[in-house]
């Protein structure tokens, strides 16, 4: 069996569930091919799909070595992060990530070629503001400082 082969086995078994078949056949593709980008990344995902984050955050940071201005990388480092707590961190990949994503736009237009599409799976997309419900209408006119005492005094000389 060839390196793609056991590389396609490898992710069928990881679309089926089958996380520690997976790992193990990722980690054989990474001993005969250890610069396998797409390997390294499939590995720290299934070790996070394991509930494994100190693991995955290992794995992750192994493919961030191999490419370390990739968005997705970032992605999977900063929800690593996240499930393990660590929201500090989490944030600093967070923001590589979009940084990464502005990279990618901006050569992407440059080139003249569309820009690339967020991940399918609502995990790896990053966090959206959240729209508030309703529109909070402003009132037109507000009061002249009422908090202020009137100095003439009350009308009427009193």
């Amino acid at each position: 069996m060839n390196l793609q082969e056991s590389y396609d086995e490898a992710m069928f078994a990881f679309s089926q569930g089958d996380f520690s078949l997976a790992i193990d056949r990722l980690a054989a593709v990474l001993a005969a091919e250890p610069g396998h980008y797409e390997a390294q990344l499939a590995l720290g995902m299934a070790w996070y799909r394991l509930g494994d984050y100190p693991r995955a955050i290992a794995e992750g940071h192994k493919a961030e070595a191999l490419r370390p201005k990739e968005q997705l990388v970032h992605t999977n480092l900063s929800l690593f992060y996240q499930k393990a707590g660590d929201k500090v961190t989490a944030e600093h990949h967070g923001l590589q990530a979009r940084i990464a994503g502005w990279r990618e736009e901006s050569q992407a237009a440059k080139a003249g070629t569309p820009a690339p599409t967020a991940p399918a799976d609502p995990e790896l997309q990053m966090a959206k503001t959240a729209v508030p419900a309703q529109v909070i209408k402003m009132p037109e006119k507000f009061p002249d400082q009422p908090w202020k005492k009137n100095k003439a005094g009350p009308p009427g000389g009193g």
